[in-house]
């Protein structure tokens, strides 16, 4: 078991945007900060949660964490806690042996993008790092969005600042996590449009990912998401109804005659 230090793999070689993993495992830290730097990546390893936030409270560059679940002394969850408390809004994928959907919802509803199996192949994991840093997650939703010229867009009392990823409620912020912010944005633009289940979730994780039980499962967490985004907006605005459902398929952004794009 490793102590509270930090290496670099290929700082320095490599051009690519940073990436701290995070893991007390050394060997499979070190395969998989070699395998980063390969795919072109600048790797900084961690092997505990205390040296993790430590690194993160010095260098402001990082572009995505990769964070084990199952650490000695602060498990990876405490460290996205204490990371978003922080105001750090660096991107986390949770990489770990604990395939249960308890642990993958605690994960999202943490504020963690992502949540792969270690035991998934490295070519599932990079593309999913590239559609991450890329700023997308899931090429439908990319290719049906509002043209990337459009840095911003209002709709009602919405308004949504796409360069830095921040939503606003009646000109008053609301705390978005990265994918509830694509959620919205999402919903949104295709406002009086039913948008299914299949559609929301490929957003957070890719087309043709599929998570918790039976073929259907990616449902519950896409309820999850949602019931946890109109709790936000509510905080502002108790009369928040603008997400609507549509039992068995998705859901619809209300379109009202007085909102505007």
């Amino acid at each position: 078991m490793s102590g509270s230090h930090t290496t670099a793999v290929g700082e320095g070689d490599a051009a690519g945007p940073r990436v701290l993993v995070v893991d007390d495992d050394d060997l499979f830290r070190e395969s998989l900060g070699h395998n980063l730097k390969d795919a072109g990546y600048a790797v900084t390893e961690a092997a505990t949660g205390q040296a993790a936030l430590d690194r993160l409270a010095a260098e402001h560059d990082f572009a995505l964490v990769l964070l084990d679940w199952k650490m000695p002394g602060m498990n990876g969850i405490e460290v996205l806690r204490r990371m978003r408390q922080s105001g750090l809004t660096i991107p986390v994928i949770f990489l770990t042996v604990l395939g249960n959907q308890i642990y993958e919802e605690a994960a999202l509803q943490g504020g963690a993008v992502d949540f792969v199996e270690k035991t998934r192949s490295f070519g599932i994991l990079l593309k999913r790092i590239g559609l991450i840093i890329d700023g997308r997650k899931g090429e439908p939703a990319a290719a049906s969005a509002a043209p990337e010229d459009e840095t911003s867009f209002r709709r009602g009392a919405l308004e949504l600042r796409r360069d830095s990823g921040r939503a606003f409620w009646a000109d008053a912020e609301v705390p978005l996590t990265i994918t509830e912010f694509r959620m919205v944005d999402f919903l949104a633009t295709r406002a009086g449009q039913d948008v299914a289940y299949r559609d929301l979730y490929d957003i957070v994780h890719g087309p043709g990912f599929t998570a918790g039980y039976g073929e259907d499962g990616y449902r519950a967490n896409v309820r999850a998401f949602v019931k946890r985004i109109r709790r936000k907006f509510r905080e502002l605005d108790d009369g928040f109804d603008e997400i609507e459902s549509y039992s068995g398929f998705g859901y619809r952004w209300r379109e009202r005659e007085d909102s505007d794009s």
